[in-house]
């Protein structure tokens, strides 16, 4: 069995928080993907109250750091597509992914609610893989 545990970087996405009820979006920390040539955000549903929420996800990229020359992540460079990131209120306790293959440096991903008016929760975390230098750092630094 090949070795995962020393070939990946978890970096913190969207930490777990109160509910959201109303649209206001989803915006994970900016991962700076330097030394790995692999990165996938991985999100967590749990409980989505409301009875007609949608929530698309985005996924942008750049070079500064503050992602301040934010631009969306073309489809072709995208593992998966945002609209299988995307989910509905009725995706509870699920988990979703979408990945990227960028020669930018940063990355980050928002997921916008629609007609939310329940509570929802969601919550992200980066994988980044295919390390220049393994193993990785344990914990995650």
């Amino acid at each position: 069995m090949q070795d995962l545990h020393n070939n990946i970087h978890l970096k913190r996405g969207i930490s777990p928080a109160a509910a959201v009820a109303d649209n206001t979006p989803f915006v994970s920390q900016i991962a700076d993907l330097a030394g790995y040539d692999a990165a996938e955000f991985a999100i967590l549903t749990g409980a989505l109250a409301d009875a007609d929420a949608t929530f698309t996800t985005l996924v942008e990229h750049g070079d500064a750091a503050n992602l301040s020359d934010a631009a969306a992540v073309p489809d072709d460079q995208l593992l998966g597509l945002e609209t299988q990131a995307s989910f509905l209120f009725s995706d509870d306790d699920k988990v979703f992914k979408i990945g990227l293959r960028t020669s930018k440096r940063y990355a980050r991903v928002t997921i916008t609610p629609a007609a939310n008016t329940g509570n929802a929760f969601v919550a992200g975390v980066w994988i980044l893989g295919h390390p220049r230098n393994a193993p990785t750092s344990n914990p995650p630094a």
